[in-house]
């Protein structure tokens, strides 16, 4: 019969009803991260943890198995739609590991990234995933859009060496790692061809007979906006249309950076353009009402384009022409990664698909 208790049942009532010890009882219910428990001796404690309805301590369970069931999730902007989407793949693909998502914004500082990774590490997380695109260090050359619509500064990457040392000390502890983007050093990374989707997307937009080009760049420093600016660009170049200087335009990147950066082009081009590529969505969509409200109209007046493929741009009209990322799937695929469920697997590449909306008519 089970013994009588005054109280919750404690792990020694356990291991005395399994006649076992308690260091046995503590490795067959919360785990060791180094020592294993006989099949038989495990199936005795869990029967005895049963009939005394024992509840396993949480934090017990995690100094037992060296990590605690957190997966930390670091993002630039967590109200972007396109790192919101990201976080929704990581977190499915972590609930079904049992791990539970700890959320962190940067606000695009480079500093407080860092910061996270060595808190996670100092509360032994599972895991940790870096959402986002890497930043330049303050010495490296920038050529496209280096002037912002309102002289918006963008955060250089003083960090970034202390950041992927930070990764690694983390991942020789026992902890997963992965990063969503470009590579930090040799680390796992589900990798976007943001470079080649825009340059696709341009060869899209050259063959529907557009000519005269601007882009909004984005940050100056920011290593995805340059690959997408620099992607688009240079295809452009190859197919002998080039993109005047001036017609580079830094900003924030976020909806009001496009906002701003459009109403200064517009009112130093006015209606002239073709087309102007934002080289994220949530650009465009402030490029798109900076348009409107200079009392013109996409497409009939400027055509627009973005990268992403954001869930809001279901309510967005016209609707806009963009790359789609598979943005769920990358923050499931990272996940893996993080984990290390694919095994040996450490760069997954991700390429965009073009989608022609209405935002961009053949002319």
């Amino acid at each position: 019969m089970p013994m009588s208790t005054d109280g919750p049942v404690t792990l020694s009532q356990v291991a005395r009803e399994a006649g076992v010890s308690l260091a046995t009882a503590s490795r067959a219910i919360n785990g060791s991260a180094t020592r294993t428990v006989r099949s038989d001796l495990r199936d005795r404690v869990l029967e005895a943890a049963r009939r005394l309805d024992y509840s396993p301590d949480p934090s017990a369970q995690a100094m037992a198995r060296g990590r605690t069931a957190s997966l930390g999730l670091v993002v630039h902007d967590i109200a972007d739609p396109y790192f919101s989407t990201i976080a929704a793949g990581v977190a499915a693909a972590a609930e079904r590991e049992g791990l539970i998502v700890t959320l962190a914004s940067t606000g695009l500082q480079p500093e407080r990234e860092l910061a996270f990774v060595e808190l996670v590490h100092r509360q032994r997380s599972r895991a940790v995933i870096l959402a986002g695109g890497r930043f330049l260090s303050d010495d490296a050359p920038v050529t496209l859009g280096e002037e912002g619509a309102e002289g918006e500064a963008a955060p250089a990457a003083p960090t970034a060496d202390a950041l992927a040392r930070a990764l690694e000390t983390f991942r020789r502890s026992g902890g997963g790692v992965a990063v969503v983007g470009q590579p930090v050093a040799d680390l796992p990374v589900v990798e976007i061809a943001n470079a080649d989707g825009a340059a696709e997307l341009a060869r899209t937009l050259h063959g529907l007979g557009y000519r005269q080009f601007a882009v909004l760049t984005g940050p100056p420093t920011h290593r995805t906006a340059l690959d997408r600016a620099g992607g688009f660009v240079e295809a452009l170049a190859e197919l002998g249309c080039e993109v005047p200087a001036e017609n580079l335009v830094g900003c924030a990147f976020s909806r009001d950076g496009g906002y701003s950066a459009m109403s200064a082009l517009l009112a130093r081009t006015g209606p002239r353009l073709e087309l102007v590529f934002a080289v994220a969505d949530v650009m465009a969509v402030g490029a798109m009402a900076a348009v409107r409200d200079a009392g013109l109209s996409v497409p009939d007046d400027v055509a627009v384009a973005g990268f992403d493929d954001i869930h809001t741009l279901r309510d967005v009209t016209p609707a806009l022409t963009t790359v789609r990322i598979p943005l769920e799937q990358v923050g499931e695929l990272a996940t893996r990664l993080a984990l290390g469920l694919d095994e040996d697997a450490s760069h997954v590449p991700v390429r965009g698909e073009v989608v022609v909306r209405e935002s961009t008519p053949p002319r």
